[in-house]
């Protein structure tokens, strides 16, 4: 698949207005003289799961770090909710409502497991703080159960838990989620995925970059596959699990 030749939904086909949450416009991301993300426009709609799926060095995790505020794109907007943030600071958007686990989990590694998921509260008042740590700990029983140990003693599976826990403490509207299933083991990316799906159906909306294409496609609403820093291709997502193209270059298939 190449951007001359892949086919881009048109506007039309992703139904906008009053129902999209977050929305990326012409978005142009530096990293110094390197132009990252060369014209992203992507639209998320409230309750959905789109999934961001393309090769290593593609732009996905360029493109969560720019709606997360910790990086400012030199051109184009992030809208939030009808409102242009597109130099708001990081710490503000997570008030809006903007969650990011990010790709590595980036756990405070000396902290308890019970602080990690604290410092993801700094927005929420102690009550609300104490009922959010309950949720977390429904979703994830065995945080709970290791609430005391420090976050750099857990498994790899357990420290992506506690990354994903930690974002939602803050009670997002959008959680940003990079690489979820990372290193982890068949079974842990199943459980992992279903409490992605979980989380979607109380009400969060998601927006889900992972390597595991197939996994993605198979939770997500819609798709959209970025090269070289450009949207190429965007589509319900069942329709872009059945593209040829994609599963050539996405789902191992020949």
């Amino acid at each position: 698949m190449t951007a001359s030749t892949a086919p881009v939904m048109g506007a039309e086909a992703v139904p906008g207005g009053a129902n999209v949450l977050l929305e990326l416009k012409d978005v142009h991301t530096y990293y110094g003289r390197i132009r990252a993300l060369q014209g992203i426009s992507i639209q998320v709609r409230k309750g959905e799961i789109v999934t961001l799926i393309g090769g290593n060095g593609a732009g996905k995790t360029t493109t969560l770090r720019t709606i997360s505020g910790l990086l400012h794109p030199q051109k184009g907007q992030v809208i939030f909710d009808g409102k242009d943030v597109t130099k708001v600071a990081a710490h503000e958007l997570v008030r809006l409502g903007i969650g990011h686990s990010p790709e590595g989990r980036r756990i405070f590694s000396r902290l308890s497991v019970l602080e990690n998921l604290q410092m993801g509260a700094f927005t929420r008042n102690a009550a609300e703080a104490r009922e959010d740590l309950e949720h977390v700990y429904t979703l994830f029983p065995r945080l709970r159960e290791r609430a005391s140990q420090n976050g750099g003693s857990l498994s790899g599976g357990e420290q992506q838990m506690l990354a994903v826990g930690r974002a939602l403490m803050a009670r997002p509207r959008v959680l940003l989620l990079d690489e979820p299933s990372l290193g982890l083991s068949p079974i842990l990316v199943q459980e992992i995925f279903a409490i992605i799906q979980r989380i979607n159906s109380e009400g969060t909306t998601i927006l889900l970059v992972e390597q595991n294409a197939l996994q993605a496609l198979n939770v997500a609403h819609r798709g959209y596959v970025i090269q070289t820093g450009r949207v190429v291709l965007a589509d319900d997502a069942k329709r872009l699990a059945q593209n040829e193209d994609v599963r050539r270059a996405y789902l191992g298939e020949i």
